[in-house]
């Protein structure tokens, strides 16, 4: 009573089942490895906020990319800002979801060298094509207090690195197009203030590293799924098979005979 399960629909039933399982247990360890790499984020996010200050020059330099272990992580620089060369970052929100810009201003070194500084940020007030009032950095020397960052990249912003933009306004903070645009050498990444001065932008709020995500729950539930596969189908065999016993069965019953009609007179 089995033969049925070489028939063509049951071959194509059983091979779409053996190639489920294997593909569900991958996306149940690719969910996993998801969660085991926001953990893993999360605790390098926290050490980098609770670990001391130190000078920006010891964790980057002009070329080179922030490594992920200093991403965050608090330094401090020693300078003058340059507010003549000051760009706005377009299409960045407040905590309220409200639209406006990043101010970014050059931060010279001692050296000479050049720091970003993302100073926070400004409301809209107006069209966006123009340049927006900015309240003004402090002048003279100074020493800046912030978090390092990454220079920002279209494949891990999502945000298009648009050409053509009006007069002192950019999409992504990139070192790399500040260092050709000022013609000095630019410490990679930029800092992300987080000591105001007085009259300052908006501050930026610290990452969130507190949430782990879904990641865990959808591994598990893809490996049910996948275990639920095999348990599935030995249930629908079962089925067809009684349903083919009591169908032969029906067959071979003998006919009952029929009623005799009482005589005639």
């Amino acid at each position: 009573m089995y033969r049925f399960l070489l028939t063509r629909q049951w071959v194509i039933l059983t091979l779409i089942g053996l190639v489920l399982i294997p593909v569900m247990i991958e996306l149940g360890f690719w969910q996993l490895h998801r969660h085991e790499n926001r953990v893993a984020r999360n605790e390098r996010i926290g050490k980098a906020l609770d670990a001391p200050p130190v000078p920006a020059e010891r964790l980057t330099s002009p070329g080179r990319e922030v490594p992920d272990s200093a991403v965050y992580r608090a330094v401090t620089a020693k300078g003058t800002y340059d507010a003549k060369h000051e760009v706005v970052v377009r299409r960045r929100t407040n905590g309220d979801d409200e639209v406006g810009f990043h101010v970014l201003t050059p931060f010279v070194l001692d050296d000479g060298k050049v720091l970003l500084v993302n100073r926070g940020w400004i409301p809209a007030d107006g069209p966006q094509t123009a340049f927006p009032k900015i309240p003004a950095p402090p002048r003279g020397e100074v020493t800046v207090t912030g978090r390092l960052m990454r220079d920002e990249t279209s494949a891990a912003s999502g945000i298009k690195d648009v050409r053509g933009l009006p007069d002192r306004q950019i999409m992504l903070i990139s070192s790399g197009q500040q260092a050709h645009a000022l013609g000095k050498q630019v410490l990679g990444g930029y800092v992300q203030q987080t000591a105001p001065s007085a009259d300052s932008p908006q501050l930026l709020g610290a990452p969130d590293h507190s949430g782990i995500g879904p990641h865990m729950a959808y591994a598990v539930q893809w490996w049910l799924f996948a275990a639920g596969v095999p348990a599935g189908w030995v249930v629908l065999v079962r089925r067809e098979r009684k349903d083919r016993l009591a169908a032969a069965a029906a067959e071979t019953a003998p006919a009952e005979p029929a009623e005799a009609s009482p005589a005639t007179a």
